[in-house]
């Protein structure tokens, strides 16, 4: 999944002469965020709801007035994304910067901006929780052929996988975090169980005493 299939498009944008308490409206009328400045065609910096409360709250050392310009509190020379650039490093790149949202160009044209509610929408979407699905969790060794082999398992007994995550636990596992075409999850995991996998999900259940 790439920047171009969750971005927001076109971006809502303003001009770094507008006042504080406008592109504050305009967060608030156009339910978002973020906002990219542009000036003449070129981003010059990116404001957030959060920027304008500090920048005019009383416990600032110099609060503004909310007739000050964007220009002011802006932040400048934003990190920015391009459209075939692969979701899971854009996400990278905004927790490491901690940051809310990534401006994205396409020959240094604004485009679109994409935000950390796009990116949960995209875990949705990839993750395949979005659809009627059941939900397997296996511990895998960590070595070619693990992963074939559970999924030639699946495959044997006609189980749709809609979606896998994967992703390595220590030096030696690796976890699968599959989602399958059936709502009878614990069955499977059970006939998982006598195969030798080791399912962490669905949980086994106590046997009754």
């Amino acid at each position: 999944m790439l920047v171009r299939d969750i971005m927001s498009s076109p971006a809502v944008a303003i001009g770094p002469n507008t006042t504080l308490q406008d592109a504050f409206r305009i967060l608030c009328d156009e339910g978002i965020r973020h906002l990219p400045v542009v000036e003449e065609g070129r981003l010059v910096g990116v404001v957030s709801d959060r920027d304008l409360r500090l920048a005019t709250s009383v416990l600032a050392l110099s609060p503004l007035s909310p007739t000050s310009l964007v220009s002011k509190v802006m932040s400048r020379e934003p990190m920015t994304a391009d459209v075939s650039d692969p979701v899971e490093d854009v996400a990278y790149r905004m927790r490491e910067r901690k940051i809310g949202c990534l401006p994205v160009l396409d020959d240094g044209r604004l485009i679109g901006i994409v935000t950390g509610f796009d990116l949960l929408d995209a875990l949705l979407r990839m993750t395949g929780v979005d659809k009627p699905s059941g939900r397997l969790e296996v511990r895998l060794p960590d070595h070619p052929g693990a992963l074939a082999r559970l999924t030639a398992f699946l495959s044997h007994r006609d189980v749709n996988v809609h979606s896998i995550l994967t992703y390595p636990e220590g030096r030696d596992f690796t976890r699968a975090v599959l989602r399958i075409g059936s709502i009878e999850s614990g069955a499977i995991a059970k006939e998982l169980r006598r195969d030798e996998f080791e399912v962490l999900w669905p949980p086994e259940k106590p046997c009754p005493r």
